[in-house]
């Protein structure tokens, strides 16, 4: 199956203009219907990658924890799974500035070249179930070794791991705590390797 390279991406997952010096307007929803579409890959073979998650936080709730084991334990019957959390505020400092750029060199230490970064931000593209897969297929296609997604502490990330992104995407418009954007995260990776696999999707 064809796919666009990257250099010229669909606006789906174009990430913000490292060079307009102005923060990117938040999207607007997907169009009804592109909701209702199909995955380009589903029943198709798909490149498998392990994925890698890196969240900033501090310690998980026991909750938070178990649904995420839940989800990794599903994800791998499709590929391996790597759940990274960076402590939040390293420094400890009460200056913001000082704390993103403390958490972003932490995060960029974990990042390989041969990775495909996916950022989840507030400015990214609203994406649904079905392009999420067409993401993970998508990635698979590129000859990285690796997708990494990104999720940012209180204040979200820095710019060297905005900079550094393949694909900038958010998965609502509601500002989401890190660890419930962790839980929404997984399960959405669950669900689209079961619509690539054409699988019924098991809660």
């Amino acid at each position: 199956m064809e796919v666009l390279p990257w250099s010229c991406r669909c606006a789906l997952y174009r990430s913000p203009s490292k060079n307009s010096g102005a923060p990117a307007r938040p999207s607007a929803p997907p169009p009804l219907a592109a909701r209702g579409r199909r995955s380009k890959y589903s029943g198709q073979s798909v490149r498998t990658m392990p994925i890698r998650v890196l969240t900033v936080g501090k310690k998980r709730s026991q909750g938070t924890q178990l649904l995420v084991e839940e989800y990794k334990e599903k994800l791998s019957y499709y590929c391996g799974v790597e759940d990274t959390l960076i402590k939040s505020n390293p420094k400890l400092t009460s200056d913001v500035k000082v704390q993103i750029e403390a958490e972003d060199t932490a995060m960029m230490q974990q990042l390989k070249a041969e990775d495909f970064v996916v950022v989840l931000d507030e400015n990214g593209k609203d994406v649904i179930s079905e392009q999420i897969a067409d993401l993970i297929g998508d990635a698979g296609n590129t000859g990285s070794s690796r997708l990494t997604f990104c999720i940012g502490g209180p204040y979200g990330l820095g710019v060297q791991v905005r900079e550094r992104a393949d694909a900038t995407i958010r998965l609502s418009s509601l500002v989401l705590n890190h660890q419930v954007a962790l839980i929404v995260l997984m399960e959405q990776l669950y669900r689209a390797w079961t619509i690539i696999k054409g699988q019924k999707y098991h809660h």
